[in-house]
């Protein structure tokens, strides 16, 4: 076997239906008395919930979480934080809300409580985005990964059902670039995996039945360990293209990583065949980008960066921004090569089969 390191970033989980209703228990752990419940202007709703849970404990709710987690965004919801003297941030809602969170206790340093409702996974990892001019910056610090989480899968199922696949292949794209990661490991590629599977298996049920509660728990958990396994190990070109096309282009994030997965994975699979194998199998197919493709387009996903409103004529300046400062990859990035995937991508391309 080879040699690895593993440092465990674990983090206080509470699953199941209904376990929401633990919520003040969990605050008053963390030793919290002022709250600041973040959301998106569209999930009011859920944080008012939220805010009637804690009662006194509640300082206010800040709504005004985006995607990709612009500074100014950033600066305002500091500045609410430190008005209301908050001593802890609870993030209910997706990636957008728990970016936002992050970047609060970037500076802050206030504990996060994440109450996921998306299959995003960011809950589970100390990684960070900002989008400054057009850029979207990347990094990683222990200090904002969230004290506790709590998964209720009965919050996720008013989660619309295309939010729903794609929110669930992007979770997937976290495991799939974890195992072949720089520094992979055994106990991350066996979550990895396992994620997937559960994500494949409670996809097309969710699909079937959108309110199926343990098609939801199949969903949330897969998202999970997805989560966990991007939070210990590192990205590569899949996460550094999705990035470059959110930042820049403002495109939606699961969407985008939707469309993207399948050629990530067919521009990898000569370098990484072990890798390969193991998202195949998870998947019950022969093929691991033709088999995350097949998955998308049979749950009606979107299948290119066209749907998506991606210009045609930026492929290029994308391109070269991926290049810059670019992640480890198994597979050397070369521009024409880089160019041949966005391109796929665009037009929504099957990916061909990788030759063994």
């Amino acid at each position: 076997m080879q040699a690895f390191t593993y440092t465990s970033t674990a983090a206080r989980v509470i699953f199941g239906p209904g376990s929401l209703k633990q919520l003040e228990q969990e605050t008053r752990l963390l030793g919290a008395q002022r709250a600041l419940v973040l959301c998106t202007p569209g999930q009011r709703a859920s944080a008012e919930r939220v805010a009637a849970l804690l009662g006194p404990r509640c300082a206010g709710i800040f709504d005004q979480a985006v995607m990709h987690v612009p500074i100014e965004t950033a600066r305002q919801a500091r500045e609410v934080a430190r008005q209301l003297g908050a001593d802890c941030a609870i993030a209910i809602g997706g990636g957008s809300t728990l970016g936002l969170g992050k970047a609060i206790a970037l500076e802050s340093e206030l504990p996060i409580l994440a109450i996921p409702t998306t299959y995003a996974g960011s809950e589970m990892t100390p990684i960070y985005g900002i989008t400054e001019a057009g850029l979207k910056k990347t990094g990683r610090d222990v200090r904002i990964l969230p004290r506790t989480v709590i998964y209720d899968p009965e919050l996720s199922a008013g989660l619309p059902l295309a939010l729903s696949v794609t929110s669930g292949i992007n979770a997937m794209a976290h495991a799939a670039e974890g195992l072949y990661a720089v520094d992979a490991n055994p106990i991350m590629s066996m979550l990895a995996e396992e994620g997937i599977r559960a994500l494949a298996e409670g996809l097309p049920r969710i699909v079937a039945r959108s309110d199926d509660i343990d098609a939801r728990s199949h969903c949330l958990y897969g998202a999970w360990l997805c989560g966990t396994v991007l939070g210990n190990v590192g990205m590569s070109l899949h996460h550094k293209l999705c990035h470059t096309l959110g930042g820049s282009y403002n495109l939606p994030h699961a969407q985008t990583h939707t469309v993207i997965l399948p050629h990530a994975l067919a521009y990898n699979a000569p370098a990484a065949p072990e890798a390969m194998q193991r998202i195949a199998r998870a998947l019950g197919v022969a093929d691991a980008a033709q088999g995350v493709y097949d998955l998308a387009a049979r749950l009606q996903a979107p299948l290119s960066l066209q749907a998506l409103g991606m210009p045609r004529e930026a492929l290029e300046r994308c391109a070269d921004i991926a290049l810059q400062n670019a992640y480890a990859n198994p597979r050397p990035l070369e521009k024409a090569a880089l160019l041949a995937l966005l391109e796929d991508a665009w037009e929504g391309r099957r990916p061909q089969r990788a030759v063994p």
